[in-house]
């Protein structure tokens, strides 16, 4: 089921301009390990989608190809979503350290649920947990 379907999950959120990402690097909170980085900024009232939770994920050429980064990429909004807290008007912004290469390449995508699991934890959002 997609998530744009009549029956499904509603659209999924996501960050696209890079000053909404400015933003939740300048104002936000981080929290990180060896794989990742996670940014959270809870958004102001003021924004027309102010209740949805929007994914930023930023993966570099020092992660691999762009096969690679992409499989990086999935496995990163895959695990996010999965493990999305319901927390109104947040955004949230991943970046893939180097390692999560590796992390994804011998763990698969549990290796990398369980890494985003214990950032989330550790920030304190309800969800964390795998």
């Amino acid at each position: 089921m997609s998530a744009g379907s009549p029956g499904g999950r509603r659209k999924r959120g996501r960050l696209s301009r890079s000053g909404d990402f400015d933003r939740v690097y300048r104002e936000g909170q981080s929290h990180a390990n060896r794989f990742l980085v996670l940014y959270t900024f809870p958004r102001g009232t003021g924004e027309t989608e102010g209740e949805d939770i929007r994914l930023g994920v930023s993966v570099s050429r020092k992660v691999g190809g762009a096969v690679e980064r992409n499989a990086v990429k999935r496995a990163l909004r895959d695990s996010f979503w999965s493990l999305a807290p319901e927390v109104p008007g947040r955004d949230f912004v991943l970046v893939a350290r180097p390692d999560v290469a590796g992390l994804l390449e011998r763990e698969g995508a549990k290796g990398v649920a369980e890494a985003l699991g214990a950032l989330m934890s550790e920030a304190g959002l309800a969800g964390g947990s795998v």
